[in-house]
């Protein structure tokens, strides 16, 4: 039963990044019969440097690096390699016979450019037909690795009921591709009994489900480069991050000083229902949404029971973390799910029945249930609640500094005692 943090409302609407993923496929040398996995691919970039003086710039940002090899080995063929890359001569003022010659193939030459940005494009159209391939495939079967619920059909129900129900999410479906690949490499992790953002190891499933509860560690290590290759925005820029895409983006905002604010309107925020899921823009809309839709009036409980900002807070808490818990908050009965605990809250006329004071006014009822919880922002706010949060000093205890005789205290402070003995015995 215990919420160690917040719940989450579904929403209304190094190097660069590892986009290759695991592969079998082979990387061959320019010039000799070498050859290894994509995975060895520094192995092969040494064997080029020192067995045949060649440096390739800027690897990371090629997209089909075997593709690329397999290229140039053929163009090599055809024509001697100093008709394509710049040549380095090292210690050029030294003897003759101490000279070297490298080679360095990058996309100053045209046709590299070209080349480059031929497999860029085929990577992106490769991975835009593959992310429309999962958003429309409706046989995605799978356990959620939290809760060992299963689900079928598409895999935006798994994914939403993860950033649902567990506060974990790793995005909008529609921003990830090879998803399937994704949750095998959390579940490998989780398997592993490694956390998902620290990346801790544990000694037990136990200990590891606490430590991501109560270290909010629900999530997924953004600076991790493994994941970089799940989401799309990865691919629109090869060699930059979603990070780095996204930081010059604001940038541009902030670069534009010509910019008119004055018709700018802010995304309105939802307030969601507590016992349903109708959600509203305004704060007279949701309050009269509840009284009129289920009987339960915010405004008059305040009145009636005086209360002050905070106790409002924490009544909205300890209300959706009962009924997330199926659970009624009027007389604490529990239920298999929450759609019984509200048919019984409804029947039984349990709505305005709240318990007494100290089941509810709680310091733990200060943190949200649900932590975009929009409907804890219209709540009342007014002078008269600051006033008599001024009054009741239990809540917060104040300790003021006691300025009215400051001489006195200096003359009986134990500091100038001791000063008084040290000039006495100088």
């Amino acid at each position: 039963d215990s919420i160690l943090e917040p719940l989450c409302f579904p929403e209304q609407s190094t190097d660069g990044p590892s986009l290759h993923g695991p592969s079998s496929e082979l990387l061959v040398c320019l010039f000799c019969s070498e050859s290894v996995l994509l995975q060895q691919k520094d192995f092969l970039l040494k064997h080029l440097l020192l067995e045949h003086k060649m440096v390739i710039a800027d690897v990371k940002l090629i997209a089909d690096l075997p593709k690329y090899m397999l290229y140039w080995k053929g163009r090599f063929l055809e024509q001697p390699v100093t008709d394509f890359c710049s040549v380095i001569k090292t210690n050029s003022t030294g003897p003759v016979e101490k000279q070297e010659d490298y080679f360095l193939l990058c996309d100053v030459l045209p046709e590299d450019r070209v080349l480059r940005e031929k497999l860029q494009q085929k990577r992106l159209e490769e991975v835009l037909e593959q992310q429309q391939k999962e958003r429309d495939d409706n046989s995605f079967h799978r356990l959620c690795m939290f809760c060992s619920e299963e689900f079928s059909g598409n895999r935006s129900t798994l994914l939403n009921h993860m950033a649902r129900e567990h506060s974990f999410s790793i995005g909008l479906p529609d921003n990830i591709v090879y998803c399937t690949e994704f949750l095998d490499a959390l579940q490998r992790k989780l398997d592993n009994l490694q956390c998902l953002y620290c990346e801790k190891t544990f000694r037990d499933k136990t200990t590891l489900k606490d430590h991501m509860r109560k270290k909010a560690h629900r999530r997924i290590n953004a600076s991790n480069r493994e994941y970089d290759r799940f989401y799309v925005i990865n691919y629109l820029e090869l060699g930059k991050t979603w990070e780095e895409v996204q930081s010059e983006d604001d940038r541009e905002l902030v670069d534009d000083e010509d910019d008119d604010w004055s018709d700018w309107q802010a995304h309105p925020v939802s307030a969601v229902c507590l016992f349903c899921d109708h959600q509203s823009d305004t704060m007279d809309q949701i309050y009269t949404h509840m009284k009129e839709g289920h009987g339960f009036d915010l405004l008059m409980l305040r009145t009636e029971l005086g209360l002050r900002f905070y106790q409002q807070v924490k009544l909205v808490n300890f209300i959706r973390r009962q009924i997330h818990q199926s659970r009624c908050y009027g007389c604490q009965e529990k239920f298999e799910s929450r759609a019984d605990a509200l048919r019984h809250i409804m029947a039984e006329g349990h709505v305005m029945k709240l318990p007494d004071a100290s089941a509810w006014d709680q310091p733990q009822y200060y943190f949200p249930t649900y932590e975009n919880d929009a409907l804890l922002c219209t709540l009342s706010d007014s002078d008269n609640d600051q006033s008599e949060e001024a009054s009741h000093g239990e809540d917060v205890p104040v300790i003021a500094e006691d300025m009215s005789d400051l001489r006195a205290l200096k003359q009986s402070s134990v500091l100038n005692q001791l000063l008084k003995n040290r000039s006495s015995c100088s």
